[in-house]
């Protein structure tokens, strides 16, 4: 073999061997960006469930207070039924005072008591409106202490979101950037696998070790041979079964060197 095509073959050897770095530095930079995500992304879907319930309960309010306005309109209605009847009573009891005949006095009568009649059924309507006026302020108290309770609990989130966001805006975009730096070490067909793969992946996980002979992304065991031709570092090794790129522990500890001193 010539020096020539020895010295190639190293660089070839190193220049894998630094891809496999960058790729496993770039999935931990990743990772962290991926938990900063996880914590700040359940809490803005907490808020916007809380404003969707708080939102409900304003409008059940704003039902509850439509329809306790029409039965106080109902029973004020009835109210004045009741004064309307009351003087017709009046009115044709004093024309039974004159009246000519006992057919006149009859007639005046079944008005009396038709109006009498008229007034008990509203009474009747006026004791059934007032009683789901009871119940609709009931439901109503029982809203107004659920919304001050969601509304305590909204501003509770709020800020608590407010303050995670505070906290790792500055670490994340940190975290991006070294992301980026990591990314223009990678080729592009490779770089586009990666993202290809932890898109895919549950986990977002596309580059893991291997761990205890198995990969440690499925935890199905990887073949001698493939573990070692991961540990030559000559060419990117993909597990069989899940798809993600492997490495070993030397790559892994290279990979915190390079973080370590970025």
């Amino acid at each position: 073999m010539t020096k020539e095509n020895q010295k190639s073959m190293e660089e070839q050897e190193v220049s894998v061997e630094q891809k496999l770095t960058a790729l496993y530095n770039l999935q931990q930079i990743d990772s962290q960006i991926d938990k900063i995500k996880i914590v700040r992304g359940e809490l803005p879907l907490e808020v916007e469930d809380l404003e969707d319930e708080i939102a409900g309960l304003e409008t059940r309010l704003a039902n509850f207070q439509e329809e306790k306005e029409k039965f106080e309109q109902f029973i004020k209605d009835k109210k004045e039924a009741i004064n309307n009847s009351n003087a017709l009573i009046k009115k044709y009891s004093d024309q039974q005072m004159n009246v000519r005949n006992n057919r006149e006095y009859d007639s005046l009568s079944k008005e009396i008591e038709f109006q009498n009649l008229e007034i008990q059924l509203a009474e009747k309507k006026i004791r059934e409106a007032q009683a789901r006026i009871e119940v609709i302020e009931s439901e109503m108290e029982q809203a107004k202490e659920k919304l001050s309770e969601r509304q305590q609990d909204l501003e509770a989130k709020k800020a608590e979101l407010t303050g995670i966001i505070a906290e790792t805006e500055k670490e994340e975009q940190e975290l991006i950037r070294k992301s980026q730096e990591n990314e223009k070490y990678i080729e592009e067909r490779l770089l586009t696998a990666y993202k290809r793969i932890r898109k895919n992946a549950r986990n977002g996980l596309a580059v893991v070790k291997i761990e205890r002979d198995a990969c440690g992304g499925c935890f199905n065991k990887i073949p001698p041979q493939h573990q070692l031709d991961i540990k030559l570092h000559k060419k990117i090794i993909v597990c069989e079964y899940c798809g993600r790129i492997l490495v070993d522990d030397e790559i892994a500890n290279k990979a915190k060197e390079l973080a370590e001193k970025a």
